[in-house]
């Protein structure tokens, strides 16, 4: 695929990514909402001793006090008491909407007709006069409900609004109707707040609408309104984008701060107040009870601002916050009391969902572009890095600015680019690699042409059994060296390593059974016979290694020429003698001479261990047998991938000549002694002789094993720490092929 092809389809991507975010779907904006009460709950508000307080109705008021509803008269005590403390204003969270059925004429209709008890109760106060009369005489917000059902009431409004910037009426939340407390009540209350809690789709409470609207009417929420009243203020400033000294970017998007008194309040764009909450304390509530306890002292209420709601377990309103699944409902509007008084905001400002898209386009881009020159392994760095840096550019903004910035959006665009870039190389890589199968799979070994040519009849399905040597070789970090070329360049690349490769085998009597990509696999004693079939395979694996330096230096001259990074060619080969059927194999119409058996898939996991190994060539144990006058290692008594048998495995060093030199046999007789102590789990001597080890084999320049000698000590580590059990029988189980 070409590059251009790539960037396009990348950007498709990320376009796609931008229209998740710009149409704000539920289940993306939920995951960005658990995001930011992650971080809430990580970091939450500290509290602080703030003049807003509960009166609480708790449930051990309730058992001195009687049953709710009380009478209003006392209510009327409570109020009065708190008015005599001077506190600057009291909070009703509880809506009055009936008349109280304990007062005189309500008593009467209980009782039988008696005209010197009705001329007694009409004598007595009416409860609700009393509490209205209480009411007045103090600085009381009283509370109603908003909700959608069309209603002829409507609450009073006890406040002026103005605004500066655009309206701001189509950006409030929107009702129709009123559950509102007693008009008498409503009268004499100098305000008057709406008690709603806007919930998200999943339950929780995490912003406080500060005014609301109805028809074409402003109402407060009962915190704002609270604030309003301690100070004594009239008016509501709503300021908009567009608004001097507002941020809009030449855009109507909404509210950005509501100014009650003298403090301006930063809200979302429709008004509401993101709540930073604090963990419960018990130091905001007092019971209603000793309030009205006359022996009480209420003076270190002066000045407060007070809130009357219920905790109790039969009473309480319940609400679920980011860091409580049960808060009482009136603690909501303390807490955001608490935060206006403070300054200790969380703001999610309007310009915030335009710059997230901003840097979702940077962030985008970038990611396209690193990708078109990174490796697999450095691309998947850079994306791991970039979606660490959004999620930690968004929790240092919480930290140090406390603004909400979005990490998920960006991290779906990351990822949705990540996975179409490893898709669009994977797909790449394997047409490639099927190219130069294709390519490849119409040659044979001559000697195979040779005997087709002398017996056509042979043309036909069916095979024999027979003890054969099987190679398999590969090229270790393949797709990160295919990712310099070009289809054509990645061709004329192959073709170079298969070509001596091939001419090595063919050379020593081996049969070419397939390429597959960058894969060879080749046999011995087949279709020709070769009574040292074994032998050969090894001299042909040794030269390989020794053609492949020559070929690494050429490759090496001509990416200098190209100007590009030259990655050396690491190649893997596993070997492996046993019975194994060959024969022509495939469909009446194609087949191909080929070999099948358990001792051919052996061979394959013997070369996918020769990376594990750190060496170039492993060996089986039938293999080994056959060359005993070759220079060979002991790797390990190991259970391949897909075997339920252990088999021991060696590597394959050298001919007979280095077999005879003095450095190769203190080397082997030392890594002997080597493993025999680690089977033992006698680690102490293990690492002796892992050191001794590694000194012959630093006087021997053929060879290179110290990935082997890094792998033992890693295993003698990690036995330290997690010692393997008693009856260990030193099998190592692969868990790879």
């Amino acid at each position: 695929m070409n590059n251009t092809l790539r960037i396009l389809i990348s950007l498709l991507i990320l376009s796609l990514a931008i229209y998740i975010k710009i149409s704000d779907f539920k289940i993306v904006k939920q995951m960005q909402l658990k995001v930011f009460d992650t971080f809430q709950q990580k970091y939450p508000r500290q509290y602080t001793d703030q003049p807003v307080k509960i009166v609480d109705i708790d449930d051990e008021s309730l058992e001195k006090l009687g049953q709710w509803p009380w009478p209003r008269s006392i209510m009327a005590d409570l109020v009065d008491r708190l008015n005599k403390a001077g506190v600057a204003a009291i909070a009703m969270d509880i809506v009055f909407s009936e008349e109280d059925r304990t007062s005189p004429k309500h008593i009467l209709s209980l009782w039988k007709k008696e005209d010197k008890l009705s001329y007694l109760l009409d004598e007595l106060p009416d409860h609700d006069t009393l509490f209205a009369d209480s009411i007045s005489g103090a600085n009381v917000v009283t509370g109603f409900v908003l909700n959608n059902d069309i209603s002829s009431k409507f609450a009073q409004s006890k406040a002026g609004y103005s605004y500066a910037g655009n309206d701001p009426s189509p950006f409030l939340s929107r009702f129709r109707g009123y559950i509102t407390s007693l008009k008498i009540l409503e009268d004499a209350a100098n305000g008057n707040g709406a008690l709603n809690s806007i919930v998200d789709d999943d339950g929780i409470i995490r912003r406080i609408p500060l005014v609301l609207i109805t028809a074409s009417t402003f109402v407060p929420s009962l915190s704002a309104e609270a604030l309003r009243i301690a100070q004594g203020a009239s008016t509501y400033i709503i300021k908009t984008a567009g608004a001097s000294g507002e941020t809009s970017f030449g855009t109507n998007s909404g509210i950005t701060s509501v100014k009650i008194g003298h403090l301006e309040i930063p809200t979302d764009r429709t008004a509401k107040l993101w709540v930073y909450y604090t963990r419960y304390t018990q130091e905001r509530y007092i019971p209603a009870w000793k309030v009205l306890d006359p022996n009480y002292d209420l003076s270190h209420l002066e000045g407060n601002i007070i809130f009357i709601g219920t905790s109790s377990e039969g009473l309480r309103d319940i609400r679920t916050t980011p860091l409580n699944p049960a808060a009482n409902g009136v603690e909501v509007h303390v807490q955001a009391l608490e935060q206006m008084l403070t300054g200790d905001f969380l703001n999610r400002p309007d310009w915030v969902h335009g710059a997230e898209i901003a840097m979702m386009i940077a962030v985008g881009l970038t990611l396209i572009i690193m990708m078109s020159k990174l490796s697999a392994l450095w691309g998947a760095l850079f994306t791991l890095l970039s979606l660490g840096g959004s999620l930690a550019f968004s929790w240092h903004s919480f930290l140090e600015y406390k603004t909400l910035i979005d990490p998920v959006t960006p991290g779906i665009a990351i990822a949705l680019i990540y996975l179409s870039e490893s898709l669009i190389r994977y797909i790449s890589s394997e047409t490639e690699k099927k190219q130069v199968r294709n390519a490849f799979s119409h040659y044979m070994s001559p000697a195979l042409v040779e005997q087709l040519a002398k017996n056509p009849d042979s043309l036909k399905l069916g095979g024999e059994t027979k003890e054969l040597t099987i190679l398999f070789c590969d090229i270790r970090g393949f797709t990160t060296i295919s990712e310099q070329f070009d289809a054509h360049s990645l061709t004329h690349f192959i073709n170079r390593f298969l070509t001596p490769m091939t001419t090595i085998i063919l050379d020593n009597k081996g049969t070419i059974d397939k390429y597959m990509g960058d894969c060879i696999m080749a046999f011995w004693n087949a279709p020709l016979d070769d009574e040292n079939h074994a032998r050969n395979a090894c001299l042909s694996s040794l030269k390989m290694l020794d053609a492949l330096v020559e070929l690494n230096s050429r490759q090496e001259e001509e990416a200098k020429q190209a100007g590009r990074k030259f990655i050396p060619i690491n190649i893997g080969i596993g070997l492996n003698t046993g019975s194994c059927c060959v024969g022509n194999m495939g469909s009446e119409q194609r087949f191909d001479y080929s070999v099948l058996g358990d001792d051919v898939n052996l061979a394959s996991r013997l070369e996918g261990q020769s990376k594990t190994y750190g060496v170039n060539i492993v060996i089986g144990e039938n293999t080994k047998k056959k060359i005993e006058d070759m220079a060979t290692l002991e790797l390990d008594l190991i259970q391949v991938k897909g075997k339920t048998e252990p088999v021991r495995i060696f590597t394959l060093l050298g001919d007979k000549e280095l077999k005879i030199s003095d450095n190769f046999k203190l080397l082997s007789d030392d890594f002997n002694k080597m493993l025999h102590e680690y089977r033992l789990q006698n680690r102490k001597k293990s690492k002796a002789l892992l050191r001794s080890c590694k000194t012959h084999a630093a006087k021997i320049a053929a060879i290179n094993i110290d990935g082997l000698f890094e792998l033992y000590e890693e295993r003698i580590k990690e036995f330290e720490k997690n010692p393997p059990p008693k009856n260990w029988d030193g099998v190592f189980i692969a868990t790879s092929k």
